[in-house]
Parts: C-alpha cells; structure tokens; sequence
C-alpha cells in the first residue's frame, strides 16, 4: 500500500501522513480514502479529542504555475484561463480587475523565476520593452512579482491568427499581402533595433495577423522573451551558452548558427527566410534533416524565388532583394530593415 498527494501528485510510504511538498493530507492510492489514521477511531468524541489537541495551522497551498485560472495577481490582474505554455513559461489570458483591460500574462517556471542571471537579463528587457511601442509589434507593459514569488511579464492581448497556421492554410499567400505584412514587421523591428533589442527569434509562429475593424489585416511582431541587447556583455554570452535556447534553427542566420555576436542583420536574414516561405510555401535551402538543411545554410546559396515557383511571375526585382537580404554574410545584407523594406516596395512595384 502506498500514500498519494491529491495536490501534485507525488508518492509516499504508507505511513506518511502529510506531503512534504506542499503539505496536503495524503490519501490511499488508486483511492479517495483518507488514511484511517488521520480520521476519528470509533466510539472517541471527535469534538473532546479536538479539544485536548492543537490542530496545526493550515499550510497555505503552493502555487501551481500550469493551472492559474481564476487566481488573481497583485490584486489587480484576473487570470481568466491558460491560452500557451513553453519549456520555462505558461501563458493567460487576463484582464485588469479596475479597467476590464485585456492582457496576456506570461507566469515564468519556479527554475527560471530562480536563476539569477536569467532573471537579470529579463529585468533588463522588460526596462527596454516596456518602451518598445509600436502598432506591429507586441511590447512588455510591465515585469512583476508576487509575495511569494511568482515572477511574470505582463503584454497587450493579441487576437488575430498566427501567420503559420494561416500560411498553411493558403498553400501560399499573394506578392502583394506578403509584402505589406513584411513592411510592417520591418517597421515595428526598426524601433526594437533602435533600443538596441534584436529579436533573433523571427519566424512565422511568432507573429500574429491581427484585423481591424474595417476588415484590413496586419502583422504583429510577438515575443520579444528571446530578445538581447545588441551590445551584449560577456553575461549575456555565457546565459546563452548554458541551456536557454535562443532561436528556432529553420529561421537562424548563418552567423547566429556559428554562435557569433548578433546585430539588427539577423533579423533581416530572418525576416527574408519568412517572407521567402509565404511566397512559395518552402524554405530556400534543402536537406534530408535540419542538420543538413542548417549546414547548406552555412555553404550554399538559396534556391532562387523562381526557380522554386516558376509558375508564379515574380519579379525579377523581389527576387535580388530577397537574394541580398539572405547574404550568407552580414555585411552584403541591408543595414536596416527600413532599407529592406523600402528597397521591398520598390522591387514589388516594379
């Protein structure tokens, strides 16, 4: 016979009484039944015992950071129910108790709440997020903590569809969409890079296709949680060498693949690998696994936009953007993402 917490879940012997954990009164496993010895024996007057014993304090419950709903934070954010979760984060969908403002409230793993150098690095983003305000992208409102230690980012609540899911949906999405889209990515990185922030984690399921009240769409550029510094310290380098991954290989440049300093160029590199996928529904770069696919990555150069359509009459003009945009080296790219952008529009009006 063995004792289990009906709180999280952890095993005992069966002459424990109580979970060290979180103090909850184990119950018989694979049963509802409170061990006999914690109830009243027959014949005893419960109320007598009580009254020659002190009952022990009640054990306040831990939190569970996977299941917040209905909790609220500060006294001022209700956690209506959990809308994403990731390795070191669960995401809520809340509202501000006084204004009935919508919000998403990252809650961070007790792990990551605990590490030093983490959360330095992220009371560093949230200084710099909290000033990153632009209609496409996605800012830190403000970084908070609990009484009993509960770090989490407070965001606007985006609701629109995730590019992913709305690029596979269409197969493909039309030059001029596209475009538009990419355009304002690029503007709402462009105030990012000016704050000294490189996101390095562009990919399409990190960014929203919101619509507005006249029906017109647009992009949102979404989690800046993987975002650093562009003058990056020797702490930074060694928090991302120790475990945090930092960007999705399908979309990482050449120089973040070899682990060297990052600038606004690999954003670019990244935004170009997007906007290449909604065009023709592929990746520029082949190979029968992702390892193949990030060393072609590192030696060749991308399939052309054309070649990968030729039934789709692209310009040949979008195609040499897109060319230098992916430059294996950072120095052949655009400088800044306006100038991609703006060379973009040139190119598809054309």
């Amino acid at each position: 016979m063995s004792m289990r917490c009906p709180t999280c879940g952890a095993m005992y012997a069966d002459d424990a009484r109580f979970c060290t954990k979180d103090g909850g009164r184990l119950l018989l496993h694979g049963t509802g039944a409170t061990p006999a010895a914690a109830t009243p024996a027959a014949g005893v007057d419960a109320h007598s015992t009580a009254s020659r014993m002190q009952a022990p304090a009640p054990s306040k419950p831990a939190l569970n950071h996977s299941n917040m709903a209905g909790q609220v934070l500060d006294g001022r954010y209700a956690i209506v129910k959990k809308i994403g979760e990731g390795g070191m984060s669960f995401v809520y969908l809340a509202h501000d108790v006084s204004t009935n403002e919508r919000y998403a409230i990252k809650i961070l793993s007790p792990a990551l709440a605990k590490d030093e150098n983490s959360m330095a690095r992220l009371r560093r983003e949230a200084s710099l997020g909290i000033r990153l305000a632009h209609p496409n992208v996605c800012n830190i409102v403000r970084l908070g903590e609990t009484e009993d230690g509960l770090v989490y980012v407070v965001m606007p609540f985006v609701e629109g569809e995730i590019l992913s899911d709305l690029n596979h949906k269409m197969g493909v999405i039309p030059l001029g969409l596209t475009v538009e889209w990419i355009v304002q990515m690029s503007e709402g990185l462009h105030v990012a890079h000016e704050l000294k922030i490189v996101h390095r984690d562009l990919k399409p399921e990190n960014i929203m296709i919101c619509a507005r009240p006249d029906g017109t769409r647009y992009a949102v550029v979404m989690d800046f949680g993987l975002a650093k510094e562009r003058r990056a310290g020797e702490e930074l380098a060694k928090l991302t060498a120790t475990g945090i991954i930092l960007g999705t290989p399908e979309f990482m440049s050449p120089e973040q693949l070899r682990g060297k300093p990052l600038d606004p160029r690999t954003d670019i590199y990244s935004l170009a690998l997007m906007m290449y996928e909604m065009l023709t529904g592929k990746l520029p770069f082949e190979g029968r696994s992702q390892q193949e696919m990030m060393i072609a990555r590192l030696r060749n150069d991308p399939i052309p936009l054309r070649q990968r359509r030729p039934g789709m009459d692209f310009p040949e003009a979008v195609e040499k953007v897109l060319e230098k945009a992916m430059a294996r080296d950072a120095d052949n790219r655009y400088a800044t993402t306006l100038e991609f952008a703006a060379a973009l529009k040139k190119a598809a009006a054309a």
